[in-house]
């Protein structure tokens, strides 16, 4: 069984930063490229950032451009996302995802949440 399980999200104030984590098992992750998706409320999902299989290439939004770092260790199997000078903007609920055999594959999902 496929598992993206994530973890690290909550409540930060405004020019804070966070840190996301992706834990992936059943999958060969180091054969994957591997995203950040967001959704904020009443909106629909906002791609965030990609990365490449090896980690040697990364992709940003505009959106989020210098403030947000993707990255990953595939003997860990996890997938980050440095989160940097936070705004409200950035509320959302950040979800990590992959296409594994014609299906995209996502994690359940952490709140994040930008207020003072």
């Amino acid at each position: 069984e496929v598992q993206l399980v994530e973890s690290g999200g909550g409540l930060v104030q405004p020019g804070g930063s966070l840190r996301l984590s992706c834990a992936v098992s059943g999958i060969t992750f180091g054969n994957y490229l591997m995203s950040w998706v967001r959704q904020a409320p009443e909106k629909g999902p906002e791609w965030v950032s990609g990365i490449n299989a090896g980690g040697g290439t990364t992709y940003y939004a505009d959106s989020v451009e210098g403030r947000f770092t993707i990255s990953r260790d595939n003997a860990k199997n996890t997938l980050y996302l440095q989160m940097n000078s936070l705004n409200s903007e950035d509320t959302a609920v950040y979800y990590c995802t992959t296409g594994y055999r014609s299906m995209v594959l996502r994690s359940q999902g952490t709140q994040v949440t930008v207020s003072s």
